[in-house]
């Protein structure tokens, strides 16, 4: 009986701690280059935020055709519903400032990981 209850507690305190030490997962990376077409929307005004100009560019890869030469493809900003978290995964993840006002200017070549985490998706963005 006891050793049942100690091989009980044993497997308990394992399955534990492999749910608490599950790593957030990569969903998926891309290379981007960010042109002057991308630092507008769609009524030609400005955009402001790092994560107004990823939306921009995938919509424009994605929706509209227009790519530049070091644009990568992916599967995740494919979908609509996708770009539109973009703000929300930009806050959850991870880029510098000088990054940011790097990547605002254009002409800039950007690399995206899209990790999915306990707390939902999020993107980490460095700047070339």
């Amino acid at each position: 009986m006891r050793t049942g209850f100690f091989a009980a507690a044993c497997a308990a305190m394992l399955a534990a701690s492999v749910g608490a030490a599950r790593a957030d997962e990569l969903i998926e990376s891309y290379g981007a280059y960010i042109g002057q077409d991308d630092l507008y929307n769609s009524s030609n005004a400005r955009l402001t935020q790092p994560w107004q100009v990823i939306r921009q560019d995938r919509a424009n890869v994605h929706r509209f055709g227009i790519s530049q030469p070091g644009d990568d493809t992916d599967s995740f900003f494919a979908s609509a519903r996708n770009r539109e978290l973009a703000e929300r995964m930009i806050s959850h993840g991870r880029i510098e400032h000088s990054a940011a006002r790097r990547l605002l200017q254009g002409d800039v070549r950007i690399e995206v990981q899209i990790w999915r985490g306990a707390n939902g998706d999020y993107i980490n963005i460095n700047v070339d």
